[in-house]
C-alpha cells in the first residue's frame, strides 16, 4: 500500500485480554454507540466481538454510520461462525496459522490446519465477504501465500500482524521486527499492525511512515501515551491526531473501502 494513501484505523473496542477488568462496551447499544464514537475520532473499520450479538451488532452499526464492520474472534471454529458469513460482515477474520496465547484469565490453544482456513476461503467467496487475514509469525506467510497461490483469494490481501501478544505464537515487539516481516510479505497486501504492549508506539509510528495501517483500541493495548488508562475512541483519537502531525490523513470508511477491496 503506497505512503500516500491516508491512515486505516481499525478500532477495537472489546476485552482487554491482558487486564479484564478495564471497562469496554458489553452490551449491543452500548458497542453501536462506541463503534459511531471510534467513526468520529478516525476509525474507518470496527474489529468487534459482538458479545453473542452479531446480528444485532452487524445490523446495528450498519444501520448508525458507514464503518466497515470486521467480525472476529478467529479462534472459533468455521462452523460456528456461519452467522457472520450470513449477515454479510464486511470482513471476517481468520488466524493463518495456530492459536497458542497466553493471556491474564484465559489460554487459547486451537489447531487451524491448512485445509480450514481453504474452507474459510471458500465460505469468504460464497457469501461475498472479505477475509482478514491474522499473521502471526512468518509461518502465517507461508500459508497465506498457499492459498493466494491456489487461486482462492482476490487481491488486495487484507492482514492484519500481531507484535507482542503473549503466548507460543509471541512475536517481538520491535520495529527491528516489523521490518523483517514486511520483507517477507507477498504483493498486494493491505497491511495493519496490531502491538500488546508499552513498546506499541514505536511500531504505530513506523507503520505510518511506511504507509501501512494500524490498529489500536482496548483489546490491543488500552493506555495512552501517558500511561492513562483510556476508552477505544480516545485510543483512536491518539493515533490519529499522531498521523496527521506526521502529515498522512487519515482515511474515510469510503477510502478505506477502496483501498481494501471491499
Amino acid at each position: 500500500m503506497a505512503k500516500h494513501n491516508p491512515l486505516i484505523i481499525t478500532a477495537t473496542p472489546n476485552i482487554c485480554w491482558l487486564k479484564p477488568d478495564v471497562p469496554f462496551p458489553q452490551t449491543t447499544s452500548e458497542i453501536i454507540a462506541e463503534a459511531a464514537r471510534c467513526r468520529e475520532a478516525g476509525a474507518s473499520v470496527l474489529h468487534t466481538h459482538a458479545e453473542k450479538d452479531w446480528a444485532g451488532v452487524i445490523n446495528g452499526v450498519r444501520a448508525a454510520n458507514d464503518i466497515i464492520i470486521q467480525s472476529g474472534m478467529s479462534s472459533i471454529p468455521l462452523q460456528e461462525r456461519i452467522e457472520l458469513f450470513e449477515q454479510h460482515s464486511d470482513c471476517v477474520s481468520i488466524i493463518a496459522n495456530h492459536h497458542d496465547e497466553d493471556f491474564a484469565e484465559v489460554n487459547c490453544d486451537c489447531l487451524h490446519t491448512l485445509d480450514e482456513l481453504v474452507e474459510y476461503c471458500e465460505a469468504c467467496n460464497r457469501y461475498g465477504v472479505k477475509p482478514e487475514w491474522e499473521i502471526w509469525h512468518a509461518g502465517s506467510i507461508w500459508n497465506l501465500e498457499r492459498l493466494i497461490e491456489r487461486g482462492l483469494l482476490a487481491a488486495p490481501y487484507i492482514t492484519t500482524q500481531f507484535y507482542g501478544w503473549p503466548g507460543g505464537t509471541w512475536s517481538p515487539p520491535t520495529v527491528e521486527e516489523y521490518l523483517y516481516r514486511n520483507r517477507l510479505m507477498p504483493a498486494n497486501c493491505a497491511v495493519t499492525v496490531s502491538i500488546m504492549g508499552p513498546e506499541q508506539m514505536d511500531i504505530l509510528v513506523a507503520a505510518i511512515i511506511n504507509g501501512h495501517n494500524v490498529r489500536v483500541g482496548t483489546e490491543d493495548y488500552p493506555f495512552l501515551q501517558n500511561g492513562k488508562e483510556a476508552t477505544c475512541h480516545e485510543l483512536v483519537k491518539q493515533i490519529a491526531d499522531i498521523s496527521r502531525s506526521l502529515g498522512r490523513e487519515v482515511a474515510t470508511p469510503a477510502q478505506a473501502r477502496e483501498l481494501l477491496g471491499l
